[in-house]
């Protein structure tokens, strides 16, 4: 068995890896949060604002931090590449022999793209974003979906859809309930089956979510986002015109944090923030209401950014059941409308 080094014999190998100013890695702060067990290395390599680095550049630090400590020890290695990265730069330090990002292009026939996402896992964005979807519809507009969380594609159950999308001169049939069509990953595989796929192949499965359905003439199409802020958020932006997004949270701090997160990433990536749902908000007893997970968190952040606040959600047993049964609760329940009311 491998002997797994010691942090400090890390971090002398991780000495030898320079940034563009010449100073190494370690020494200037960006190595953190080791994790050695199992057989297993694991680590952050923080990147300060202040390095100034694009994206290329940190990521060619980040191949060389892994790389050097895997052929070092022999063990299996994980870097993550976490804090402010800027995007690539033109002028005498551009890296030579890198094509640009791609530039995003239309989806024929769809108006508008709207994203829904949190930033955090378990704050009730799917629920949202399939709800929202259909208080679209039932104000006339003509509407799609796309569940673009490839590894816990979810929305298929929320709808009640099962069929899978027919093959019609080479493009999906997006099957329709609610007034809502529907492409998901849900849809296409068992669902028992897990996605354990690499980066590539969760792109190529977005393209065809996207560019191997036949839409029609849709008014919105909403995009139900993964939690987190990773490639398929910088695939979608890079790939496809999002013309704005609906950040959902509930009221805990810790939930607020990762919003904070969300809103910088959406920032940095030119695509305006159309406002915050609160999920989860309280619920209520004998005309009381209760707030188990804090007081309007999410409103009173709104506020501090100068972003729209579109509403609040109660925690209440029909949304979830509705989520369940495939009868989405925005089907009798109007709050819904006026959150989507607020966006049209």
């Amino acid at each position: 068995m491998t002997r797994l080094p010691q942090k400090t014999e890390i971090e002398a190998i991780l000495q030898n890896i320079k940034t563009p100013t010449g100073e190494d890695i370690v020494s200037a702060g960006m190595v953190s949060s080791f994790v050695i067990r199992e057989g297993k290395i694991g680590f952050a390599l923080e990147i300060p604002k202040a390095a100034n680095l694009d994206a290329t550049q940190a990521e060619s630090l980040r191949m060389q931090a892994e790389t050097n400590i895997k052929n070092t020890f022999g063990t299996e290695v994980l870097v993550a590449l976490t804090g402010h990265i800027s995007p690539i730069r033109i002028g005498a330090r551009e890296p030579k022999n890198v094509p640009p990002p791609p530039t995003p292009k239309p989806l024929a026939g769809v108006k508008r793209i709207i994203a829904v996402a949190s930033g955090k896992g378990g704050v009730g964005k799917s629920t949202v974003a399939a709800n929202l979807a259909v208080a679209f519809a039932q104000q006339g507009l003509r509407v799609g979906l796309v569940d673009a969380d490839i590894y816990g594609p979810s929305l298929a159950k929320m709808l009640g859809l099962k069929e899978k999308p027919e093959i019609v001169d080479n493009q999906m049939i997006p099957p329709m309930r609610h007034g809502v069509k529907l492409m998901s990953m849900g849809l296409l595989l068992d669902e028992n089956t897990p996605t354990v796929w690499r980066g590539p192949m969760v792109s190529k499965a977005l393209t065809q979510l996207f560019r191997g359905a036949a839409w029609g003439e849709l008014d919105i199409l909403v995009i139900d986002m993964p939690p987190g802020t990773g490639d398929i958020h910088l695939s979608i932006a890079q790939n496809f015109e999002v013309n704005g997004v609906v950040i959902v949270s509930t009221p805990q701090e810790v939930a607020l944090l990762d919003v904070k997160k969300a809103i910088g990433m959406f920032e940095k990536l030119h695509i305006p923030i159309l406002g915050m749902i609160e999920n989860m908000s309280y619920f209520e007893t004998s005309g009381t209401r209760h707030y188990p997970f804090g007081k309007e968190g999410a409103q009173n952040l709104s506020k501090k950014l100068g972003l729209p606040f579109l509403g609040q959600l109660p925690i209440d047993a029909a949304i979830s059941q509705g989520g369940d049964s495939g009868e989405p609760f925005a089907l009798k329940n109007g709050i819904m409308q006026q959150i989507a009311a607020k966006i049209v």
